[in-house]
Order: structure tokens, then C-alpha cells, then sequence
């Protein structure tokens, strides 16, 4: 990460933390404050970029993978409190999908993530976790081209 993310490493030394595992993204955002994967794939300055954190997977040498995601998102959350501009907290909605997922695509965004209450962290992909993409999203629509082309 270095220098090309100097927002996201000075945010990540300043926690209040020894040491900690955090699953997130990074992210550049336009004038209305939406992710723009587009910008991200320019390589931007690194002073626009930060990181969503959307898990923590370890605290100060503390596996937390097996905790329920409540757990690791309310430790996330405490974690991050008060933590500098390159870390922020993906927050967990707990509305209906259906509506969230509508809202997302209507605000322009790629889409939506959904993880199982309860569940535990595993690599890859899941039935625990499931990614709803929109499909008029430019980065969507992208990588449709790309899938295409080959």
C-alpha cells in the first residue's frame, strides 16, 4: 500500500491497535461523495483515496473469523471511533434487501453486499454472503464489455 495510499497508512497507524487483519476497500469518491471504481482504476493521487472497512478478521493477534459478524462489525466500529479520513466504516443496514438494493441503484452505485446475520468469515465466496450488482452501473457495464471482448 506505501505511498501510493498515504491517507489509508497514516489512518491504519494512528489505531489504537498493535496489530489488526481488516477486510475493506479502497475507495475514491466523486463530488457527491459516491465511489467511482472508475477513478480508483486511473491510479489517483494517493491523498483521495481511503478505505471502506467493511470487517476485521484479527486484533492484536486475536483471531476473530469464527465471532458472528455482529461481533466483528460492533469491534470494527470501536476500532475505527475517532480514527483519522482514510479509514471509514462501511456501515451494516438492516433493511430489506429489495429496498437497499433499488435505493443503490438508483443513487448510480455498482451495487449492494449482503451477509448473513450470525455468520462467520470465510475467504471467497459464501451462501453467507451474497453480492447484488447493477447492471446500468458504468463499472458493471464494464466489465460486461470486457467479459465480451474475450
Amino acid at each position: 500500500m506505501g505511498p501510493r495510499y498515504p491517507l489509508i497508512v497514516e489512518a491504519v497507524d494512528r489505531l489504537k491497535a498493535r496489530s489488526c487483519l481488516i477486510d475493506g476497500e479502497a475507495v475514491v469518491c466523486d463530488e457527491n461523495g459516491l465511489a467511482v471504481f472508475e477513478r480508483l482504476r486511473r491510479k489517483p493521487s494517493g491523498e483521495h483515496v481511503f478505505l471502506y472497512a467493511f470487517d476485521l478478521l484479527k486484533l492484536d493477534g486475536q483471531d476473530l473469523r469464527r465471532e458472528p459478524l455482529e461481533t466483528r462489525k460492533a469491534t470494527l466500529a470501536s476500532l475505527l471511533r475517532g480514527s483519522l479520513p482514510g479509514l471509514r466504516l462501511n456501515e451494516h443496514l438492516t433493511h430489506d434487501g429489495e429496498s437497499i438494493f433499488r435505493h443503490a441503484c438508483k443513487m448510480g452505485l455498482e451495487g449492494i453486499v449482503s451477509k448473513r446475520l450470525g455468520s462467520r468469515y470465510r475467504s471467497g465466496r459464501s451462501t453467507d454472503w451474497l453480492k447484488f450488482k447493477n447492471p446500468n452501473a458504468p463499472a458493471v457495464k464494464r466489465e460486461a464489455e470486457e467479459k465480451r471482448s474475450r
